[in-house]
């Protein structure tokens, strides 16, 4: 049983970008697939699909993004809340990753967002990661 499907997520990707894979699975869930689509969005993923092997166990298939030299484009991802300690941020206190070269990713009661999109709406939440 996992504690944290978040970490898991993060450290499968970060695994399979380490090692070089085209692409990696994952169990599916909302929340994980939320999280593939602002990765696609911001430019770290080539691309994510759901696939279902039958109608209860659904997989999340994402598809690592590469540089022509074969470096992967996502060079780190930093778990910030997890179950043990809950990491909540103000609408105006979303900080900048890397000088704005990275993301963070925020629960809000708008949906999952980037810290960029949660300053512009004007909206908190818990800060799930960090993404550069």
């Amino acid at each position: 049983m996992q504690t944290d499907p978040v970490a898991d997520m993060l450290t499968r990707i970060r695994n399979a970008a380490l090692a070089k894979h085209a692409r990696v699975d994952i169990p599916s869930s909302k929340l994980k697939t939320e999280l593939a689509r602002i990765l696609k969005e911001e430019g770290f993923i080539a691309t994510y699909k759901v696939a279902e092997e039958n109608k209860v166990k659904r997989t999340l298939r994402i598809f690592l993004k590469y540089t022509p030299d074969r470096h992967c484009v996502l060079s780190g991802l930093k778990r910030i809340s997890r179950p043990g300690r809950r990491v909540y941020a103000g609408k105006y206190d979303t900080r900048k990753v890397l000088g704005g070269m990275g993301v963070s990713i925020l629960t809000t009661p708008r949906g999952l967002m980037t810290g960029r999109s949660a300053r512009k709406a004007g909206v908190g939440g818990e800060v799930l990661c960090e993404i550069w």
